[in-house]
């Protein structure tokens, strides 16, 4: 029975623990860097943490909740399902936490990865899932004097417990994703609140009213409604996700700006309305988020900023705002994936080398050169509800590994002009998604220009894609 390695114990992690054992693969170790189970739900603890795709789709679909207490579930929450399930399942035994995966080298002659865990010898697997994603190395900010600031600093992913923000001044830097979910919490407490946004987001209301305890009982007491009601919000994220409905994408950006509607200033307001078609960025839900620049302590700077002091920010226009806090709401390296560790595959090749002008794999999942390799959410894999597309790409790997045990083989590995061929296509497909094209400084693309977060199709057509490998696709080499 192959030994198998797991990078990482959040959704992709638990996911591969579960699907594993379900196959009669019981032989594998679940590197976790943290002390607990989770992955981002583990680390993203800011005030108002919470997912902008709803519960009852963002769940596992071999661990469904009836017990969600509203639509959009927030971090703890999320949190306890993740732990529950990891329990449930039992994963426990199978995680070394604490430990994190500093690089991974495959040996050619004995066709296994050793894997560098920090405890001496390398960790043996005869195939490696990584669990990493997108949401693992941290994007801090290149900006002049950050290192010098005496006051407290920290990124919106490292939030600490004791936060200290009552009364004090802060600098919050981004206005994307972590930022529209926690400065209108903060806002709430801090004695003056500075946003400094670089570029404006469509924030579209969000429909969160918490369950009644009726619709709580339903859910309990009759499976059929949560399947029913998963079914229904798969159907309506399908319909949208490809932004390919020009009435649709209407629809979003006249509620954007209804949504602006309630920012009292018109200068404000004005600042706040972005300059881009809906979708161009990565979609952001709230309805908290414009009425916190209504406060007399919230101002919003867009103004590019220029330097950090010792106690302060100082835009270009030479205006120093002096704080006491600043939070790095900048987000993640979100299209490093697996390069965010040292990976080296056959021949001394290194991922990040193979992936000099942008991250790319067959299906998101294999990338060639890199044997008995397996990704979740890797390249362009980022659409509909990521746990749906994740319980894919881990179905589609055990299937590999059946492979490599029924026809007792070394190794399977893609072949190189079938993953080119794959990528053409799929960016030939990217490039005809509109929102996509128009120019935004996002996280969606790579070094070399191209998009390679995004899934361009609906999760049905990813669901086909990953159904069962060709075997025409790759190179085995048989086992000695």
């Amino acid at each position: 029975m192959r030994r198998i390695a797991v990078i990482g114990a959040g959704p992709g992690g638990i996911t591969a623990g579960v699907k594993l054992k379900a196959a009669g693969f019981d032989d594998f170790v679940i590197f976790e860097k943290s002390g607990d189970v989770g992955g981002t739900w583990n680390h993203n603890r800011y005030p108002g943490a919470a997912c902008d795709v709803k519960s009852h789709l963002y769940s596992f679909s071999f661990e469904l909740n009836p017990a969600w207490t509203r639509p959009y579930a927030e971090q703890p929450e999320i949190h306890a399902y993740m732990r529950r399930t990891a329990e449930r399942h039992g994963l426990i035994p199978h995680i070394r936490f604490n430990t994190k995966v500093e690089g991974a080298t495959w040996d050619d002659a004995r066709a296994v990865w050793l894997l560098d865990v920090g405890e001496g010898e390398p960790f043996v697997a005869d195939a490696v899932i990584s669990a990493l994603g997108m949401f693992n190395d941290l994007n801090r900010p290149d900006i002049a004097g950050l290192k010098d600031f005496k006051g407290t600093l920290f990124h919106s992913a490292e939030w600490p417990k004791d936060d200290n923000i009552a009364g004090k001044r802060v600098g919050v830097i981004g206005s994307a994703a972590s930022a529209v979910q926690f400065v209108p919490e903060i806002a709430r407490t801090a004695g003056q609140l500075y946003v400094f946004q670089r570029s404006a987001n469509w924030v579209v209301p969000k429909d969160d009213t918490p369950y009644t305890e009726d619709e709580l009982r339903t859910f309990r007491e009759k499976p059929e409604a949560v399947r029913a009601i998963r079914q229904q919000l798969y159907d309506e994220l399908e319909n949208f996700i490809t932004f390919a409905d020009p009435e649709a994408l209407a629809a979003a950006e006249a509620a954007g700006r209804q949504n602006l509607e309630v920012v009292e200033d018109p200068e404000t307001r004005r600042k706040l309305t972005p300059d881009v078609p809906y979708g161009c960025q990565r979609p952001l839900i709230h309805s908290l988020y414009y009425r916190a620049f209504n406060r007399p302590n919230v101002e919003l700077v867009t103004d590019p900023i220029a330097r950090i002091t010792r106690d302060g920010i100082v835009t270009r226009d030479g205006k120093e705002r002096a704080v006491d806090t600043i939070i790095l709401a900048t987000g993640f390296a979100a299209n490093r994936y697996l390069a965010a560790i040292d990976v080296t595959g056959r021949g001394g090749v290194k991922i990040a080398d193979a992936w000099d002008k942008g991250a790319q794999a067959y299906l998101g999942i294999m990338t060639a050169g890199f044997p008995n390799l397996f990704m979740l959410y890797g390249p362009n894999t980022n659409n509909g509800s990521i746990l749906y597309m994740i319980e894919r790409q881990v179905d589609y790997a055990v299937k590999q590994l059946q492979r490599l045990e029924a026809d007792r083989l070394a190794w399977i590995d893609v072949r190189p002009d079938v993953q080119k061929a794959y990528n053409a296509e799929l960016q030939n497909d990217l490039a005809k998604v509109s929102v996509w094209q128009a120019g935004c400084s996002n996280y969606y693309r790579g070094a070399g220009g191209q998009i390679v977060t995004q899934w361009p199709h609906t999760m049905d057509r990813y669901t086909k894609a990953t159904a069962e490998p060709d075997r025409r696709h790759f190179t085995v080499q048989a086992a000695g």
